[in-house]
């Protein structure tokens, strides 16, 4: 008698005590750059295609190499930065559905992360990381008439947003372009992404 109550004990408090149990922590990537280093939180549950997406690019290290090669300052501490693939073919991989944040929840707030994008549904390993609320700006909003499910966020920086305010507020030429794009936009000297891999939660960000 006393082992039946003893298992049905446990069978009624054992789905109480998994719910209880904390979430596993979010997948975390350093960027070490020839700025510094960026340490950013992939959010792999709001956003389980755009930061796994992210996190292809960061395990098949084919963000090792590539450069900031966008920044748009409007005002001090606001605008974003850009870096990725930039459309070389051997870095590439397949498109990826579009999540907005209407139904991923996360914004566009100083340091989030987000993936860049033509029509919903075409993009790919390009990435921006907003400095200041860019939430008016980048955050869908069905209101709008049009296209305007905006960029899919996916993640945030948890340590380095000096390096991302300083890579921003480097010089740009007012007459380079990227493929006839972002006049106006392009850094001087571009700011190198030497490698991006995982780090454990807890880890130091400074090497």
């Amino acid at each position: 008698m006393k082992a039946a109550w003893l298992l049905a004990l446990a069978m009624a408090t054992g789905p109480a005590l998994a719910q209880d149990a904390p979430a596993p922590p979010l997948p975390r990537v350093a960027l070490d750059t020839t700025a510094g280093r960026i340490v950013i939180e992939a959010d792999t549950r709001a956003a389980p295609i755009t930061a796994g997406n992210f996190l292809k690019y960061v395990d098949g290290k084919r963000l090792d190499g590539v450069v900031f090669y966008r920044a748009v300052k409007v005002a001090n501490k606001f605008g974003f930065v850009q870096f990725g693939t930039n459309g070389d073919p051997k870095r590439v991989l397949p498109p990826i559905k579009h999540e907005p944040t209407t139904q991923t929840g996360l914004h566009h707030t100083d340091g989030a992360l987000s993936v860049a994008r033509f029509a919903p549904g075409t993009a790919r390993g390009d990435f921006t990381i907003s400095v200041g609320d860019q939430r008016a700006s980048l955050d869908a909003d069905p209101s709008e008439p049009g296209d305007n499910l905006g960029y899919a966020a996916f993640g945030r920086v948890v340590e380095g947003m000096d390096v991302v305010t300083k890579i921003m507020d480097a010089p740009v030429s007012p007459t380079a372009t990227i493929q006839g794009a972002f006049k106006g936009e392009v850094p001087v000297a571009a700011v190198k992404v030497i490698t991006a891999r995982r780090v454990p939660v807890g880890i130091a960000a400074k090497p």
